[in-house]
This record gives C-alpha cells, structure tokens and sequence, in this order.
C-alpha cells in the first residue's frame, strides 16, 4: 500500500503536467480521488488492518489525498488565469473609440398628434379634462340624452361590462361630469382611450377621442364656427378649407360634420376622399337643451357648443395612412418613421 501511496504521488505530477483544460482535469480527479478512484480503493482495502496499522494508513492516505487535492485546484486556478489571458489578449478594447451610443426614441405617432390637438386648443384658452374609462351608463348615454330605448344606442356599438357599466364610447362623459361640478363658464377639452366592437382597416377596438365643450352666455354657431376653423388652421395649415355639413347627434342640436379639404389631392378629387376633394374629420353642434337640465344648468340663460374627433382618422390624414391597424401593430419599421 505504501508503494501504491508512492506511485500516485508522483503520477499526480506528471499527469498535471499534461493537462491542459478543466475537462482535463476532472478526468485526473477522478482517476485518483473519484468514487473508484485509487485513494479511495485504498481506503477500501484497510478492513483487513489491525486497529494500529489503519491509523497509520490513514494518516500516510490522508495527507496524499490533500495533496493532490491541493494540485488539482492549484492547476485549475493556474488554466483559468492561462484562459482569461488568452481572451484579453485576443479582444483587446481600444478605449479611445467614441462610444455608439443608443438609437434615439420617439413618441408614438397617435401621442403626436394628440399632444399637437391639445397644445393647440390650449392656445384657444381651452383646458384639459379627464375621467373614468370604464362609466356608468348614465354619463355615457342618459346624461347626453340618449335613454334606454333611445334608437341612436344602436349608432355606438357598446362594451357591457354590466347593464349600468361600460367601458365609454366616446369622452363626452367627461364633459357631464365636468359640468355637475363647475358653474359656467365652461371650456374644456376631454382628450382619452374609447372603446367599441368593431375592427377593420378604419375602426378599433380600443382608439383615441378629444371632445371639446364651451358654455357661456350668448354662445352661437357662429362662435363654434369659428373656434373650429381656427383649430383647423393651426393643426393642417392656414390655407385649409372647411366646411360645415348638416348632421344629427342626439346630444347637439343644430348639429353638424366637419370636412376639410383633401390633404391628398387638395380639392381635386382622388381614391381617398371619393372623388369628392372632402375629408370628414369631427363631428359637432350647439348643446342640446336636455343635456343642461341634466346638469342644473339653465338653458335659458346658457348656451354651448361641443365637438369631437377621433386622432387616428387626424393622424391618417396627416401622415398619409391607410391602415389604422399600423398603430398598434408596433411594428418598429413603421415606428421609425416618426422618431
């Protein structure tokens, strides 16, 4: 055994020499200290040792064992350094190089738009007003004086969340609430997420929405003819054309479409507009007396207009786009357009 003892102390030393990976290594390892390794077959065959020579036996393969123990880990240490070398040596860094930096971002072309809708009407003394995406029944319908049995329902194609809940269909109820609180004068904007069944290349389920609402003294058609225009202006140029168009909203009344001049063919007809050189944009009108008794306010003293737009159909006609799908497919291709 002593002889076994000698043999391994030196093979550990040249079988160390030649290795030269922890694949290597791991093979030495169990060759001598491995579950049926020869320190280990040693320590088996001291059954048939009296009591004084397993002591001695034991210590004599213990301290051979540590060594090679101790050898193993010192190689591995010596391979890994030997490697890590290697690797700076082949992917040398020049610290001098200017830095590549990270693509820059941008807002999303719907934000955009929004934020351009918004900014806009502010300079028109107009302020932001905002609420709840998932409403009562009252404030989406009854409120703007569109009961239960009222046929126009059937004009917004609704999410129930329960008979007296939905989510909104439009951020009109922002303007009800607004005015339960406040006394007028009142002129507000109500930008947001709406939301109604339907999906095609112009419709989504989830789109963006911003109402708008004046109510004063002597408020006219006059006066929201001329808010809008300006508002029109200020978004598509100041040589844009408008036009006013009869139309009917239960909550508005008189109410009425507003069209703008083709951006694509400018007034002379094409594939977008139909031939006709118009672009509806936003509907509008003069309060309707039922939706002031709503909210206690005299109808005989007060009078407003509202309006409201969808900013996908706006950034459509802005950019040129005739998928509405495009903005929510988050294609970066698409994104990238816009940075």
């Amino acid at each position: 055994m002593i002889e076994i003892l000698e043999e391994a102390k030196t093979g550990i030393i040249e079988d160390l020499k030649g290795a030269e990976d922890e694949n290597a290594l791991l093979q030495i390892k169990s060759k001598y200290v491995g579950k049926k390794g020869l320190i280990t077959e040693l320590l088996k065959s001291m059954r048939d040792l009296t009591p004084e020579e397993k002591r001695e036996m034991g210590q004599a393969i213990n301290v051979v064992k540590t060594d090679i123990e101790s050898r193993i880990e010192d190689k591995l240490t010596e391979i890994k350094e030997s490697i890590k070398a290697k690797s700076l040596s082949q992917e040398e860094i020049d610290v001098t190089l200017p830095g590549r930096g990270l693509p820059p971002g941008g807002k999303h072309p719907i934000n955009r738009v929004m934020d351009e809708i918004v900014y806009n009407f502010e300079r028109l003394g107009f302020n932001v007003a905002e609420g709840p995406e998932v409403e009562l029944d009252y404030y989406n319908f009854e409120a703007l004086n569109i009961p239960k049995d009222h046929p126009a329902r059937d004009m917004q194609d609704t999410f129930y969340i329960s008979d007296d809940i939905v989510l909104r269909t439009h951020t009109s109820p922002v303007q009800v609430r607004v005015m339960q609180k406040q006394s007028p004068p009142v002129k507000i904007i109500a930008p947001g997420k709406v939301y109604r069944c339907d999906s095609d290349v112009s419709h989504t389920p989830m789109f963006h929405q911003i109402e708008g609402l004046l109510v004063d003294k002597y408020v006219t058609f006059g006066n929201l003819k001329s808010v809008l225009t300006q508002f029109i202006q200020l978004t598509f140029g100041k040589n844009t054309n408008v036009r006013f168009r009869p139309s009917f909203f239960p909550f508005t009344e008189p109410s009425a479409e507003v069209d703008i001049e083709c951006t694509i063919c400018k007034g002379n007809g094409c594939r977008v507009c139909k031939q006709t050189g118009w672009l509806e944009i936003m509907g509008c009108g003069m309060v309707d007396p039922e939706v002031f008794k709503s909210v206690n306010y005299d109808p005989d003293i007060y009078t407003g207009f509202a309006f409201g737009m969808g900013v996908e159909r706006i950034t459509m006609l802005k950019y040129g786009i005739n998928d509405i799908r495009l903005f929510f497919e988050n294609d970066i291709r698409f994104l990238k357009q816009f940075v």
